[in-house]
């Protein structure tokens, strides 16, 4: 979930640079008459944190649990109890990822989703209601308290090995390599023309870096490279929207929804396929009770085949379409323009408005592929199940998987290969990785959870392998329930 930007004070909106506001303003303030130091926003915000305050209602988690509607959404940070009704069509990460935690204790997603949340508190001071009652656990009963107390161990220890401070150069080097593939096939062209040998080699040179892109703008939607929080969003929106031509806010609210209730039907988006395909081990038994049946099912592994080349130029544009012009996201639709604007002086001399336009769609549908089976190979095969409340740690380790670390596996999957850590910490950089890998794996086994790490095309072949589990289950349901 995401507090970073857009806080809500007195019924407000608060413009997205008011933090980088406050902090220059907190910076600029002189030492007191006693003459002491300055005190960081940092400093401030857990000074607010400790103050004592008079008259805060007290709660147990039987209470706090039913105020989990949309109309009715509260939830617990630190034991302190936040009403974010009325704020959350403001929430800069989507409204939904609040509605998903409403009722819960949101501490782990909360301080996994924000780089640095000490500001971030200084800003939910007005949505503050209460705390919990004295006797209440942490954490719901139903969760391992020893468990999260262990996670929240390893993030401090983590947090002091600075893994969660970026390499500048790295992601500069990745950034040149994007460009730099775009400039190379301009040359190509300019030199030697615009001949089918030519146009399928350049192709293949631009989809490395359309590929490349999205796994860049991943990382900046992440908040993972710069401190501060206006500079990742304003590259965001360059990859994102001048580079790749898609919108930066579609991609943030569905892909939030999916770190923070991954595999969860169906608030997970990247599961909820109906009824195009049939997931997990109950949507398809759902699907084959009531009859429904949009096609055979039983062979949708091949479907997925046939239909993945299609995912990034139909189903990626359409979905980033139907989010920016209803909603009126003008920003991101200039930003997307500019992509368009950007291929026809580029390409537009050598093949025309038609002939542009076609090479841009055999780009998209090169990277399809690519980023279909990447995306899907660490989640579609785990544990996907209905709202079972899990720790973050549980939830998250079940329902991904790693591929082995190796220097072309890193590259082909924008290191998205170790799934597991990126889900745990979603905000670090992710060539630090395979540093806490070990770690992590350490903590999985002192628990008794699966730490799950396949060989690449082993991993590619769990997705059909998986696909077509779950059409059996949806055949087996459908043929036992006849219509009536």
């Amino acid at each position: 979930m995401e507090f970073e930007e857009k806080p809500e004070g007195s019924g407000s909106r608060v413009d997205e640079n008011q933090l980088d506001l406050g902090e220059k303003h907190q910076a600029n303030r002189k030492p007191g008459a006693s003459g002491k130091a300055k005190l960081s926003a940092r400093q401030q915000a857990n000074a607010k944190c400790d103050l004592p305050r008079k008259s805060l209602n007290r709660y147990t988690w039987q209470e706090i649990q039913r105020h989990n509607q949309k109309t009715d959404q509260w939830l617990v940070i630190n034991r302190k109890i936040y009403d974010v009704t009325g704020w959350a069509d403001r929430h800069p990460g989507g409204r939904q990822v609040l509605k998903h935690y409403a009722g819960e204790d949101a501490t782990d997603v909360f301080r996994a989703m924000h780089p640095d949340p000490d500001i971030v508190r200084l800003y939910l001071k007005s949505l503050l209601i209460g705390e919990l009652a004295p006797e209440e656990p942490n954490q719901e009963r139903n969760k391992n308290s020893r468990l999260v107390e262990d996670f929240q161990e390893l993030r401090r220890t983590l947090e002091t090995l600075n893994m969660f401070n970026a390499n500048l150069g790295f992601f500069f080097l990745h950034l040149a390599q994007i460009l730099i593939l775009e400039a190379l096939a301009w040359v190509i062209m300019w030199h030697f023309g615009s001949g089918w040998l030519i146009t399928i080699f350049i192709s293949f040179l631009l989809t490395v870096a359309q590929a490349q892109g999205l796994f860049l703008q991943h990382d900046m939607g992440h908040l993972s490279i710069f401190k501060k929080s206006k500079w990742n969003r304003l590259m965001h929106k360059f990859v994102m929207g001048h580079l790749k031509g898609l919108s930066a806010k579609w991609w943030n609210n569905r892909h939030f929804q999916h770190h923070v209730k991954t595999n969860i039907y169906p608030k997970d988006p990247d599961i909820d396929t109906g009824p195009f395909f049939v997931i997990g081990d109950l949507q398809p038994v759902e699907y084959g009770k009531n009859r429904i049946k949009f096609f055979d099912y039983e062979k949708q592994h091949l479907i997925f085949c046939l239909v993945s080349p299609f995912v990034t130029p139909v189903y990626f544009n359409l979905g980033s379409i139907l989010e920016m012009c209803p909603r009126r996201h003008w920003e991101d639709i200039a930003w997307a323009i500019s992509f368009y604007i950007r291929y026809f002086i580029t390409f537009g001399p050598f093949y025309g408005i038609f002939g542009t336009m076609v090479l841009i769609y055999l780009v998209k549908i090169l990277e399809s592929p690519w980023i279909a089976y990447v995306t899907q190979m660490s989640h579609i095969s785990m544990k996907i199940s209905k709202e079972e409340n899990r720790d973050w740690f549980s939830s998250q380790v079940l329902a991904t998987c790693n591929v082995e670390h190796s220097f072309f596996n890193d590259w082909f999957t924008g290191h998205v290969n170790f799934q597991i850590e990126h889900h745990l910490f979603p905000t670090m950089p992710r060539h630090n990785f395979h540093k806490v890998a070990p770690l992590v794996k350490s903590l999985c086994a002192k628990h008794g959870l699966p730490y799950v790490k396949k060989p690449m095309l082993k991993a590619f072949g769990d997705i059909l392998r998986a696909l077509k589990k779950y059409g059996a289950l949806w055949k087996e349901a459908y043929c036992t329930h006849p219509e009536i």
